[in-house]
């Protein structure tokens, strides 16, 4: 299995929305209430770049949830598996962990999480079904979302051909 060169990474890939609530939806519900104290995200450094192809962690005051698109659908959440400390090796790639390093993300460093949405889309293409996690506070959000075989991070409200569930 590929660890996306971070040590003892072992990503469980799912495919649809009643796979991520079987297997998820009790922990991500926990997570409300939570204060978001950091979003490390795997950087570049020769291009000075996001490098999306690695896990997004959020840490909320100690619990990690750690949320990778690969492929066209498949979603892997795991929870406190990945130490930001620990370098990324990634033949070809000078990599490391940053903390917040994007604008977005900033601004959301100290707010409590309200709660947790899955994002399904609904735009009757090849992508149909896939999965995209939200993490919802008060004035703002932020999704990771499936950026064809990678992830992407969006501040804005879900796409019109995104169908909300709530995890309540």
């Amino acid at each position: 299995m590929f660890d996306f060169g971070i040590a003892g990474y072992q990503p469980l890939w799912l495919n649809c929305r009643t796979d991520v609530v079987r297997e998820h939806a009790h922990r991500l519900r926990g997570l409300a209430g939570r204060t978001l104290t950091s979003v490390w995200v795997v950087w570049d450094r020769q291009d000075e770049e996001w490098f999306g192809d690695c896990p997004v962690l959020f840490d909320f005051e100690g619990e990690q949830v750690e949320i990778n698109h690969h492929k066209f659908c498949d979603l892997s959440l795991t929870w406190n598996s990945i130490d930001p400390s620990d370098p990324v090796q990634w033949p070809g790639f000078d990599l490391q962990w940053r903390s917040d390093p994007l604008p977005g993300l900033q601004a959301l460093r100290g707010l409590s999480l309200k709660g947790v949405e899955l994002l399904e889309w609904t735009g009757g293409d090849p992508a149909e079904g896939n999965v995209d996690v939200s993490f919802v506070f008060e004035t703002s959000r932020v999704t990771v979302f499936n950026a064809l075989d990678e992830n992407g991070l969006s501040f804005a409200p879900p796409d019109q051909h995104q169908r909300s569930h709530p995890l309540h």
